[in-house]
Formats: C-alpha cells, structure tokens, sequence
C-alpha cells in the first residue's frame, strides 16, 4: 500500500495488466512463451545482448504474472541474491531489485530492506526529490519515480513527501506537461504520466490540464508520442499516457480501437512487442508495456 492507502506502484500496474488476456486470446501463450524464453539460466531475463539483468527481470517477471504463466521463483530469488543489498547498483537497478523481490512469494523475501532503503536514500537531492546521480541539487520525475515505488516495494515509509511533491511540480513547464529534468524543459509522455501517478500516490491533487495534454499526444493513427515533435508513436508512451489517463478518470474510448490497431503492429507471433514501427528488436521491456496498454485497452471505460 501507498502511503495514501492506495495499491503501490507496482500494484496498480500490474492489476491492469492482469486484464491483457482479454484481449490477447490464444495469443496470451505465445506472449508467456516469448517471456519464458528471455530467462537466463542464472535466474535472470535478458537485456538486448542476451545477458541477465535486473531491469529487463522486472519486466519478465511481472509479464509472467500478468499473464497468469507460473513465475520460477526459486530460480530467480538466486539470481536477486547475488546482488545483496545492490549497495554498488546505481538507482535504476536498485529499484529493479527491491521491485523484483517485491513481486516474488513472500516466503522467498529474505532480503536486507532495511539496507536497501538506505541505499535508495542516498540518492536523495538538495530539493527533496530524487536523482540518478548521487550528490545531484535537484531532482527529476523518472529518479523520483523510481525511489518511491522502491521504497513501496520495500515497505519502508518515503520521509518528507511535501518537498519531495515539490521537486516533482518544479519540473512542470509552461504548457501544463512535465519535463524530466531541470537541464532539458521539454514535456515529455512518460515523465508527464510518472507525475501523475506520483501526484496521485502521494495524496496530491495532479493539474487538471494534465489529462487534456496527454490527449492531445495521440497519434491519429492510434498510439501516443513522446514528445509534440515525436516522428512515430512508441509503446512506452502508450502505456504511460493510459495508465495515467486512467489514473486521471479521463474518458479514452474514442481513442481505444486506434490505439489496439496500433499495438496490433507492434506484436509479431513470436510472442513479444516492439517498442515502436521503428525498433526491430523484441525485449520483456516494451512486451510487458503492450501487456499494460492492452489492460487498459480491454474495456472502453478507465480503469
């Protein structure tokens, strides 16, 4: 639970992408059977060149489990011990390890939280937010993003959450959107969505133009950009600007059977999704990203 009594993060994620068989059919085995085949035999998914990591297990794990397909637990909880308490781990991965575990049975959970949340405090910035850099003055929406669903995840209480609700509003630019950091003011999709949601968790009332300028990102034919100059529309920024959307109680049925026949291009019978029309290779990243855009497109009405 969040620290507004909502469901976490992760939670909220994944209980959308529980609904993505609704849609997918038949088809949800050959998505379970892609995801199967991205595990490494240390416990790991594979990123891009093959080898384990942690970023790409969060992904395969949780598109696992949105499907409904058995996770190997064991197997993995050895590949997350090997980290320890991820103490020589840069943001990112840290939270991959503390979300990992998360999503694991609790009788695997024997991992050093308390450690853990120390290690995310170090990433803590001069502004209350949090950055990918230690040390860093301020803060930007995806560290910040990232730190409070670890810290969720962890179980652990996210201290002083109106400066941190302060570094996230200071990344809003002049058109209502969020930029991700304070050296590029450019409102982007993902980092609007991660405000959003941010907003939301902590118990803060988002910008009701939020809703109106993720809409306006829709590509008329189906998808949404990252960017207002974005040459094609991506999976990620689909996902996101839904999910936010949803979070937001903003109707999108108009736009669900573009965006289904845009997630349709994007799937191949080999069970995975790419990330764009103009990506050619398959990962657990963007296939579990087709699975939460096809949760939310599997009913007309927000989720």
């Amino acid at each position: 639970k969040s620290r507004t009594g909502a469901v976490s993060l992760r939670l909220e994620m994944l209980q959308v992408a529980r609904r993505s068989p609704k849609v997918l059919g038949e088809s949800g085995e050959l998505v379970a059977d892609f995801l199967r085949s991205q595990l490494n035999d240390d416990g790991g998914f594979q990123d891009r060149d093959g080898k384990s990591d942690l970023y790409y297990t969060v992904f395969g794990i949780e598109g696992l489990m949105a499907l409904q397909a058995d996770v190997p637990a064991p197997r993995i909880a050895r590949y997350l011990r090997s980290f320890d308490d991820g103490h020589d781990l840069d943001l990112v991965h840290l939270a991959c390890l503390a979300r990992s575990w998360a999503a694991l049975p609790e009788e695997l959970q024997d991992f050093p939280r308390a450690r853990m949340a120390r290690g995310l405090e170090g990433y803590r910035t001069a502004d209350g937010g949090y950055n990918a850099h230690t040390g860093a003055e301020r803060g930007t929406v995806y560290g910040c993003f990232l730190a409070v669903g670890a810290m969720q995840d962890l179980g652990c209480e996210i201290k002083d959450t109106r400066r941190l609700l302060q570094s996230i509003a200071s990344l809003e630019v002049p058109d209502g959107s969020y930029a991700n950091q304070h050296e590029l003011p450019l409102g982007m999709t993902p980092p609007t969505a991660a405000a959003a949601a941010l907003f939301r968790q902590l118990g803060a009332t988002p910008n009701p133009g939020l809703g109106r300028w993720l809409l306006s990102r829709c590509h008329k034919q189906g998808g949404f950009l990252a960017t207002e100059v974005a040459p094609v529309p991506d999976l990620l920024s689909t996902a996101t600007a839904l999910h936010a959307l949803a979070g937001l109680q903003v109707d999108f049925a108009p736009m669900v059977e573009p965006c289904l026949d845009f997630i349709d291009t994007l799937w191949t019978n080999r069970g995975g999704f790419f990330g764009s029309w103009e990506d050619d290779q398959l990962d657990c990243e963007y296939t579990y990203y087709g699975l939460l855009a096809l949760g939310h497109l599997s009913s007309c009405s927000p989720a």
